[in-house]
């Protein structure tokens, strides 16, 4: 069974009949190794075919699609047909020239691409894999193709006919039918490197973004980068996939749950009208939406799409509808109060509900119960459009402990029975780097499976991607630690590493501030996260930051200090492996642990390094 992106269950609604039934007959009957997409804005011009077709042997092929019946059609020829629509009679585009434009326009971008063309030979330039187009008529049989001798406009073997696709037709005699589409079939068989080069090209919002500015796809003198890292397909079918109404995605750490966030984001932000709403997309983290902010900026998309943390949010809130912010207060009672003061605000009507098109939050695990039901009242009840990302796993704020076991999605607002998605598959780090991180947190991740409104808390599946092995290193002193950490940075330098590729993640305020001046000392360039503002996902500098404040970031060489003095004295060790989990898990090539201390973790680490 081929897999369609997306669902056909979600974009049923915008299909024509024809349309359903080939997107049934394509899924049911093509093998698993075939992708499909259908109605997906595809290369730098955005050209919308009907359906692609991709498979790793075959190659690449556009289908348009049309529901005509014969006495629609009164005149063709290779260029213009006339039709009838609603009885008045129009000239439009030949079918088949459609489809050729549209792949013309893919082909024109992948070819770009240096890695997916013959280096020489009779083909040097072209693409190294199998590409074509057809029409598929819905309504018109074969015999009723030929009587009309609609063959003099249209090539015949570039034609599927509505007796060419019925479910009785067998898989065989369908897929030749496809691929007599093709004028001739050249070797070769396209890698799964390849392929994610194709899809980077073709679809570019499931690029991920890692490090340095967007990819200017307007620019047909920009290079093209030599790693081009996309979703996995599992995490394209759910972003492009998900529908109107309540949505909860639980997933674990480095399962893709704010990438699919951000592509429901922009997805939501280019339908939007002058007369829309804005989008919100709130998250606990400030650093996490920073970034966020930052993307969605780069994306020109910063006026529809809001992205705050939490009580920059409320702030904003009370500021903009001119409530009185709390007096001088200790911080974590100032921020209490803040939150408080917009929840009586809310239900005083003094703060009105339903101001954002969408609402989307990022780490909902750090998200209090009261919070919740605070967030869902400003979705517009005419979108209904809420999103709720979470990891229980993750969960490392006081207020998560507060969360009774009675605790259910419904009894905040969200209304997700039947829309709930689990993401197991970890594809953020090596299959080492979670080794390792599960070597504290093996017992607090245990699976317990709950009913879709409850709160899943999941084990983490590796994806299987090798990396080398962390490197744990004991040593007499955190200052012995934070030097030795920054000859290890420096080294990575020299490797390729860039400066902005690298963080540490550090155990406490104390100890983040003890590292950052000995990566000063050693003049290595650092930004040392001391309060809001502090944070630029864009700067080219050493990130030292506490794991807590990492949450949500993900950095190629991540170096933990101080793990050797967790969990501390009083803490509980439970909460500390959790922070732990979270900040081994940022890393996604290299991770480095310095121990001098002689609490529990530096003693498990010891054991089993």
């Amino acid at each position: 069974m081929a897999t369609l992106i997306p669902s056909i269950g979600s974009c049923i609604s915008r299909m024509t009949n024809g349309e359903k039934r080939l997107a049934e007959r394509l899924e049911q009957k093509l093998d698993d190794d075939y992708l499909l997409w259908y109605d997906v804005p595809v290369g730098p011009k955005y050209a919308h075919p009907d359906f692609v077709v991709m498979h790793p042997r075959r190659g690449l092929m556009v289908l348009e699609v049309k529901d005509w019946r014969l006495s629609t059609i009164l005149r063709a020829d290779k260029q213009t047909w006339e039709i009838l629509q609603d009885g008045i009679p129009k000239n439009v585009l030949s079918p088949l020239e459609q489809a050729r434009q549209h792949t013309h326009q893919v082909i024109d971008a992948l070819q770009r691409d240096k890695q997916l063309v013959h280096e020489d030979g009779r083909y040097k330039g072209k693409l190294a894999f199998p590409w074509s187009y057809g029409v598929v008529f819905t309504g018109i049989t074969r015999k009723q193709f030929d009587d009309a001798e609609l063959g003099n406009a249209i090539e015949p073997h570039r034609v599927i006919c509505q007796d060419e696709m019925l479910e009785s037709v067998s898989a065989e005699e369908l897929q030749s039918r496809l691929w007599d589409m093709f004028p001739y079939m050249m070797g070769g068989v396209m890698s799964l490197p390849q392929l994610d080069r194709v899809r980077w090209i073709m679809f570019p919002e499931v690029r991920v973004q890692t490090q340095g500015a967007l990819f200017n796809d307007s620019d047909e003198e920009a290079e093209l980068p030599d790693i081009m890292r996309v979703m996995d397909l599992q995490q394209e079918q759910l972003a492009r996939s998900l529908g109107d109404g309540h949505r909860v995605i639980h997933g674990v750490a480095g399962s893709g749950k704010t990438m699919i966030l951000g592509y429901r984001a922009e997805y939501l932000a280019k339908a939007h009208t002058p007369t829309s709403k804005p989008i919100l997309v709130l998250c606990f983290n400030e650093p996490l939406g920073v970034k966020l902010h930052s993307v969605m900026n780069a994306k020109g998309l910063s006026g529809k799409v809001h992205v705050r943390h939490f009580h920059k949010w409320c702030r904003d809130q009370l500021v903009a509808f001119g409530q009185t912010l709390p007096g001088q207060l200790g911080r974590n009672q100032f921020v209490e109060e803040l939150v408080q003061r917009v929840i009586n605000a809310v239900d005083r009507k003094h703060i009105p509900g339903g101001q954002y098109q969408a609402v989307m939050i990022d780490e909902g695990h750090d998200f209090a119960p009261e919070w919740l039901k605070l967030i869902t009242q400003m979705v517009d009840p005419a979108t209904n459009s809420l999103l709720l990302l979470f990891d229980d796993a993750q969960s490392i704020y006081d207020r998560s402990r507060s969360r009774s076991k009675q605790f259910s999605f419904k009894s905040v607002g969200v209304q997700a029975q039947g829309r709930t998605t689990i993401l197991k598959i970890n594809y953020r780090n090596t299959k080492q780097i979670l080794q390792t991180a599960n070597l504290i947190a093996a017992d607090l991740l245990t699976a317990d499976d709950r009913d879709d409104d409850g709160i899943p808390l999941l084990k983490p599946i590796s994806c299987g991607r090798d990396g080398e092995a962390p490197l744990i290193i004991r040593l007499p002193t955190l200052r012995d630690e934070a030097f030795a950490i920054a000859d290890h940075l420096a080294n990575s330098h020299k490797d390729g590493f860039a400066w902005g590729d690298m963080a540490v993640l550090c155990a406490d305020t104390k100890t983040r501030d003890l590292c950052a001046q000995a990566l000063a000392q050693r003049k290595l360039p650092v930004e040392n996260r001391l309060g809001p503002g502090d944070f630029d996902p864009t700067s080219n500098k050493i990130k030292v930051m506490t794991m807590k404040v990492s949450k949500g970031l993900e950095f190629p060489v991540v170096a933990l200090l101080g793990v050797g003095n967790m969990p501390a004295p009083g803490e509980d060790e439970k909460e500390a492996a959790r922070v732990f989990y979270v900040g081994a898990t940022r890393a996604t090539q290299a991770l480095l642990i310095t121990l001098s201390g002689t609490a529990n973790f530096a003693k498990r680490l010891t054991t089993q390094n």
